[in-house]
Order: structure tokens, then C-alpha cells, then sequence
């Protein structure tokens, strides 16, 4: 089985809320895999990663980082592959991580997500594989579908609640 996505994070700290993305692709049984590389850590195989994900068959790179948040740029700038870039709540509430990811130098650009968005940046890489698959396309309906009966079967149970004063 050859990787369709790749998730990387900038530490094995992020592993928790990366798992979310991890387990939807399990779950719509997309290839992927997960590595830690770090852009100021180790910078040389951040470099390799980058410009070797496309010969390797990897078709969407998520990648998330927090407090400086330059792994999803970096990686950005080293492929012609969509970046997805997750800013991770670790430190200023993640708005320091989101700033740094979401605000790219034209000719560079990052998909971001919101802070901690792990399954956002998943489903978003799917709609992009699923651009020319049609058995994806099924598999990103139907599990939109299953969204929209999660709520309809909430608000039923919601209409179930009785309150003195409400109203419906």
C-alpha cells in the first residue's frame, strides 16, 4: 500500500490532535502516513520529505505545528503538492501558530484549518483526492449524509426536552 497523504507534525506532542485526521482516513481507508519532522529541528529531512513526497506517490501533505508554526510553509515551499497546515493549541491559545501558518508570501500558499482542525485539514485533503474519483466522491457524500442525520436525529431528541418555558 503506497501513501496518498502525508501527515507530519512538528512533534510526537501534536500526536493527539493529528489522531483525528489518522482515524478519518482509517475510516475512509485513504493511504497515509504520519511522520514528526521538524522545521527547526531537522531541517535537512524536512527538505528531503518535501522534495521527494510526489515520486513517492504522496498527493496531499497535511502538516501541523505550533507556537512558531514554520513546517507547513516550509514544506510548501519545497513542493508543487497541496499543504494543509494544522496550527496546534500549544502555546498564546494556537493563534500564534495559526498567524504563522495562515499568513504565507504570495506564491506560497498553505491551506489552514482552524487551530486543532485535524479532521477539517482530512476532509479537505479527501475532497482534493476526490477530485477526479468517483468512488471517493461516494465516500465523501455518504459521510456528509451521515452528518446531516446526526443532527436531524439531535434535534428530534432536542424537541424531546422539556422545559418549563420553552416554546417548542
Amino acid at each position: 500500500m503506497k501513501p496518498l497523504v502525508a501527515i507530519i507534525m512538528g512533534s510526537t506532542s501534536d500526536l493527539p490532535v493529528m489522531e483525528k485526521a489518522a482515524k478519518f482516513f482509517d475510516e475512509m481507508e485513504i493511504p497515509f502516513e504520519i511522520n514528526a519532522l521538524s522545521a527547526h529541528r531537522t531541517p535537512h529531512e524536512v527538505e528531503a520529505f518535501a522534495k521527494n513526497a510526489r515520486e513517492r506517490g504522496i498527493k496531499v501533505i497535511i502538516a501541523a505545528a505550533g507556537m512558531a508554526a514554520h513546517l507547513p510553509g516550509v514544506i510548501a515551499s519545497m513542493t508543487t503538492l497541496p499543504v494543509i497546515g494544522v496550527p496546534i493549541n500549544s502555546s498564546l491559545d494556537g493563534m500564534d501558530a495559526l498567524l504563522a501558518i495562515v499568513q504565507m508570501p504570495p506564491g506560497i500558499p498553505v491551506a489552514t484549518v482552524g487551530i486543532n482542525g485535524s479532521l477539517n485539514a482530512a476532509i479537505l485533503a479527501l475532497q482534493i483526492l476526490s477530485t477526479d474519483n468517483v468512488d471517493l466522491q461516494n465516500k465523501l457524500a455518504s459521510y456528509k449524509e451521515d452528518l446531516k442525520s446526526k443532527i436531524v436525529k439531535a434535534n428530534k431528541e432536542l424537541a424531546a426536552t422539556k422545559f418549563k418555558f420553552k416554546t417548542n
